[in-house]
């Protein structure tokens, strides 16, 4: 809602008079409610009052009081308190004002199982519900992968699905190739298997030396009993043990050290981490967060620390390129969160002063490529207006698609593309019903009623153009339910495949005149719609494949006399899904809470005929 001409003023000066001097958090508001800023300071007072008291700002910061409508405040009995609460305000709130770290992706670890069944290791992201233990967090996926291959030919430990490990009669393929024990059918004992766990488990703690001192015993133990052949492959083990020794260790790495370089150009920021554990490196990640106007390095990097390690461990050193003001409060911050010591450091030499610049070189080539890209995109989005004979060039993109099988478990996606890239966190999914089997036509005149409805009515924003995977009947539904809303801003392009439904053939039906374009796979804009195309079909199949499987195992499961949610849902859990439930057999089922011999045997009878 717009302000009233005749609403008076924020006036800050007054406002400032009755602040309190203590530590605290404050929040700029303006006259929609909408967050423009978050901060923090050792003194509300003071801090507040610099933005209305001094003679002069930066355009930046004007520009912001100039919206103001309100400010909120929060006192805390520290500073460190202060900055993790506005560490916290500005992930969950994402202020227009604020530098703000736009990865939201839980990071991946490790996990080795705990339990009755032999201990298996594996790639984890997510909540930490299971028993066991978490090694990590990893800077990526790929890491956390070529540390488990790397497990499995050292220790020989199971990776398989425990419902997959409770049906085996015989030693798998990863058995053949040497990559597990086979403690599924007792080729290995339990005692030895336990050995190679807890050694799995060291070696991830940056114990190495230790895992090769105790298997250094155990290789001499079996050369005096006359096992050689035991002994051989235990002599082997200790060998690749300090070759990888040799080969990951880095020297100048203290045992726990992130290392942050940072570099700004053009609008765009980006921080590049490499990561050391137990003087080992995981390798390195890059982050863009969204840079207002006129910060600086170090702004970005202190930003970027309090937001990323509030909810990751911090390591023991975080090295940074630009020094940071307060980073002793910072680092007191999270000292406090990790029930540890944390030091911050810019200034260091020899060893440390390399990785600094290697991280600082990794920032300025990933901008480099990030704002080559940018600019790509940008030339794209440009191509598609003159191609669409558009006054301006379109700032945001929708594009819907439809998936199901046969008419079963219909769902629509809606992507948004926007000349930055895909706005994934605008993405959504309808799962239709109430419609004929198969009916693409019905399914999506829904999805775009439900979409556009809630639109027209203000929650979210219009798009500029918006895509339809489809020829003129499926323009003609999206032209119709956009009549009936009365929406008359967005133009209406239909992408529909071209001959033998080849890349880059797609004619373009466009709006209320019906007229076709094609232009052409070598076209910039042809490029741009494939995209934004292929990413909607991603996303609408992925949200069918899971609806569909839901679904089957609901269905098959509900058929069941005596299986009611509980009993479903347990029987999903101990056995992993449909598919291990369907593999068990009637001793393995009664083994479930709950279930009995007789519905054991009727649960068996539902998947054996």
């Amino acid at each position: 809602m717009e302000t009233s001409p005749h609403t008076a003023p924020f006036d800050g000066k007054a406002f400032v008079r009755h602040l309190s001097s203590s530590p605290g958090v404050y929040r700029m508001i303006d006259a929609r409610g909408e967050l423009l800023y978050v901060g923090k300071a050792r003194d509300l007072k003071k801090r507040v009052g610099s933005y209305f008291l001094k003679p002069r700002l930066e355009p930046r910061i004007m520009a912001m009081i100039a919206q103001i409508a309100r400010i909120e405040t929060t006192l805390t009995r520290t500073e460190g308190e202060a900055l993790i609460l506005e560490a916290q305000l500005i992930k969950s709130l994402k202020p227009r004002y604020n530098i703000l770290l736009r990865d939201d992706k839980s990071y991946p670890y490790i996990f080795i199982s705990s339990g009755p069944e032999a201990p298996r290791i594996s790639f984890h992201r997510g909540a930490k519900t299971e028993k066991g233990r978490y090694f990590g967090p990893f800077p990526s996926g790929y890491a956390v992968r070529e540390s488990l291959s790397l497990m499995q030919k050292l220790f020989l430990v199971r990776q398989c699905e425990d419902s997959y490990f409770r049906n085996r009669s015989r030693p798998c393929l990863q058995y053949q190739i040497k990559r597990c024990s086979a403690p599924c059918v007792g080729l290995i004992a339990e005692d030895d298997y336990a050995a190679s766990v807890r050694h799995a488990a060291l070696f991830l703690e940056g114990k190495s030396n230790q895992v090769i001192d105790e298997t250094v015993a155990r290789m001499e133990i079996a050369s005096k009993a006359l096992e050689f052949e035991r002994a051989a492959a235990l002599r082997d083990q200790v060998a690749t043990l300090k070759q990888l020794q040799a080969r990951h260790y880095v020297q100048g790495a203290s045992a726990d050290m992130d290392v942050l370089g940072c570099s700004i150009a053009n609008g765009l920021a980006c921080v590049s981490v490499l990561f050391f554990r137990n003087g080992i490196s995981l390798g390195s990640r890059d982050f863009f967060p969204r840079l207002p106007l006129d910060a600086t390095e170090a702004d970005v990097l202190a930003a970027f620390i309090a937001q990323y390690y509030l909810e990751r461990p911090p390591p023991e050193e975080i090295l940074v390129s630009h020094a940071i003001d307060d980073s002793d409060v910072l680092a007191g911050a999270l000292a406090v969160q990790a029930e540890r010591k944390i030091e911050i450091k810019s200034s260091v030499r020899a060893e440390r002063a390399r990785f600094l610049e290697l991280a600082q070189k990794n920032a300025v080539a990933a901008l480099a490529t990030r704002l080559a890209s940018r600019q790509t995109l940008r030339e794209r989005f440009e191509v598609l207006r003159e191609l669409l004979e558009l006054d301006e060039m379109p700032l945001r993109i929708e594009c819907f698609d439809i998936s199901h099988t046969l008419g079963e478990a219909t769902v629509a996606s809606c992507v948004v593309f926007g000349p930055e890239g895909a706005e994934k966190s605008h993405y959504r999914r309808f799962n239709i019903t109430g419609i004929t089997a198969g009916d693409d036509y019905a399914a999506m005149h829904q999805a775009l009623e439900r979409r556009y409805k809630r639109l027209s009515a203000g929650d979210g924003v219009m798009p500029d153009v918006l895509l339809i995977d489809g020829g003129k009947g499926q323009v003609g539904q999206a032209l119709t339910v956009l009549s009936e809303l009365g929406i008359v801003s967005v133009l209406v392009v239909g992408v529909a495949k071209g001959p033998e439904r080849r890349a880059g053939h797609e004619t373009l039906i466009v709006g209320t005149t019906g007229r076709s374009l094609w232009p052409g796979p070598d076209s910039p804009a042809s490029h741009l719609i494939q995209a934004i195309r292929d990413e909607a079909h991603r996303f609408a199949i992925t949200g069918h494949r899971q609806r569909r499987e839901k679904a089957r195992e609901k269905s098959s499961l509900e058929e069941i006399s005596g299986v009611g949610a509980r009993r479903r849902a347990a029987l999903l859990k101990q056995f992993g899904g449909i598919a291990g439930v369907a593999a068990a057999g009637v001793e393995e089922l009664m083994q479930v809470k709950g279930v009995s011999k007789d519905l054991a045997e009727r649960i068996y009878a539902r998947f054996h005929g």
